[in-house]
């Protein structure tokens, strides 16, 4: 990112493969590191074993995903860094300031960790009206694992400042980000992680893209559209991007930089 304070960008198990950071943070009182298998939130990820687990669990199936995303993108980008999942409750901090289920999820690029307050995807049902089902959950994640991958190929420095507007670099870096999110879910089922992926999971992702967006936001809860504030794109480009990467598995058609969004 550009110089001065860190900011956040954003916004069938067969196994443990990566590191997951689990925070105990009820009432604000940050929890020591561990390593998978230590308690979490929803429980104990030693058990996310078995396909039924991630049925079973929510905490499971974001361990899957993660470990989805990161297969898929390991194979992708040279030199490849894997980043670190915080999962808290309630409110944690990070290199770029207090995680808070108000935030929402996020990457630092500052530490390059993803954080992710599981209640967010209750929110994100019941008060953004997405229509929720694990891959609209594994879409909030493959966006911010897409900012990981902005941050190692370096375009999180496209965004100097503040940026906003519709065709603003802001709003072109979360779109990638959303298009590289679809990229994965096309990609997803030849990790191993994930066993399928169903026409009504793309409705779920696309839904909680949907939910998301600039306009829709702005509608809700100030009553008007203004584009001009835009930092993330309306619901329509952020669905479009979605299917972009979906429809074409491929990140080099995720250049928002340079396509018109």
């Amino acid at each position: 990112m550009s110089s001065g304070a860190p900011v956040a960008v954003g916004g069938g198990v067969l196994g443990l493969i990566i590191t997951v950071i689990l925070l105990l943070t009820q009432g604000g009182s940050g929890g020591s590191a561990g390593q998978p298998g230590d308690q979490t939130p929803g429980g104990d990820l030693a058990g996310c074993q078995t396909g039924a687990d991630t049925r079973q669990s929510e905490d499971c199936r974001v361990v899957a995903y993660v470990n989805s995303i990161q297969e898929y993108w390991g194979g992708q980008v040279g030199g490849y860094q894997r980043a670190q999942t915080v999962l808290f409750t309630d409110r944690t901090s990070s290199a770029c300031g207090p995680a808070t289920t108000q935030v929402g999820p996020f990457y630092c690029p500052a530490d390059a960790h993803v954080y992710l307050d599981l209640g967010f995807f209750q929110e994100l049902t019941q008060k953004y009206g997405a229509q929720g089902g694990p891959l609209a959950q594994a879409y909030v994640l493959a966006h911010e694992y897409g900012h990981h991958i902005q941050d190692l190929m370096n375009t999180l420095d496209r965004v100097q400042g503040s940026s906003e507007g519709p065709q603003s670099d802001s709003v072109r870096l979360e779109l990638q980000a959303d298009c590289y999110a679809g990229v994965w879910a096309a990609n997803a089922v030849a990790t191993g992680f994930v066993t399928a992926i169903t026409e009504s999971d793309v409705a779920d992702a696309l839904s909680a893209a949907a939910a998301v967006g600039d306009d829709r936001l702005q509608q809700e809860y100030q009553g008007q559209v203004n584009p001009e504030t835009w930092t993330h794109g309306s619901s329509e480009q952020r669905q479009q991007w979605f299917l972009t990467g979906y429809r074409t598995a491929d990140p080099s058609a995720c250049d928002t930089f340079r396509s018109p969004i």
